[in-house]
Order: structure tokens, then C-alpha cells, then sequence
């Protein structure tokens, strides 16, 4: 099982950066995925959930209207658009996958992991 998140980087704020997470290893259709975060010194916080089904999302209210989470189950990946980036959104991001069509925000919930990808916004 893998999950391999990119896209991370640097970004001034006010940017872009589209984060990818490729997934191989299990069966990518009957899971739910989620995009969670982590800061230095804070605890991870999920940012958005999608589900198995019918591509459902929910966000965390600081990032709605500003990010985007979209699936493609033909190319076992999902995507994380963000826009109108913040100082406050650098952080690692993490994608995670667990079976069903549970949109869970709990971290714990979660059945398997990528490595994360490093988000940096600043001026």
C-alpha cells in the first residue's frame, strides 16, 4: 500500500499550488480520501474529505471557498487545488485513505498514509 503525496513548495501569499496523491496498492474506488495538515508545534487537523461514492467534500471552514478536492478514480489519484493561499496554510500535508464512504475528519479513522508534502507560504 502507498501513498505518495507532491506538489508542495513555496508560495507567496496569494498563490496556487495543486497537491497530488497518487495511490496504488488497494482498491482505490470503495475508499474515502482525506487531505489533513500538520504545523510545527500543532496537532494535524483535517482540511478536506471526499468520498467514495459520489464525490461528495467537506472542508474546514478556514480553507472553504478557497480550496478544491477532486478524485480520479481512472488515475488513482486524488487532488487538493488550493487557492488565495494564507500565511496560515504552511504546514505538511498529508493524504489518507480509508475504506468506505465515511467522510471522516478524524485522523485516527484513517487506514493508510502518505509521507506528506510540504506547504510554504511566504512573502
Amino acid at each position: 500500500v502507498q501513498l505518495q503525496a507532491s506538489g508542495g513548495g513555496l508560495v507567496q501569499p496569494g498563490g496556487s499550488l495543486k497537491l497530488s496523491c497518487a495511490a496504488s496498492g488497494f482498491t482505490f474506488d470503495n475508499h474515502a480520501f482525506g487531505w489533513f495538515r500538520q504545523a510545527p508545534g500543532k496537532e494535524r487537523e483535517w482540511v478536506s474529505v471526499i468520498s467514495s461514492t459520489d464525490g461528495t467534500t467537506l472542508y474546514r471552514t478556514n480553507v472553504k471557498g478557497r480550496f478544491t478536492m477532486t478524485r480520479d478514480n481512472a488515475k488513482n489519484t486524488v487532488y487538493l487545488q488550493m487557492n488565495n493561499l494564507k500565511l496560515e496554510d504552511s504546514a505538511v500535508y498529508y493524504c489518507a485513505a480509508v475504506r468506505g464512504a465515511l467522510l471522516a475528519t478524524v485522523p485516527g479513522m484513517y487506514d493508510y498514509w502518505g509521507q506528506g508534502t510540504l506547504v510554504t507560504v511566504s512573502s
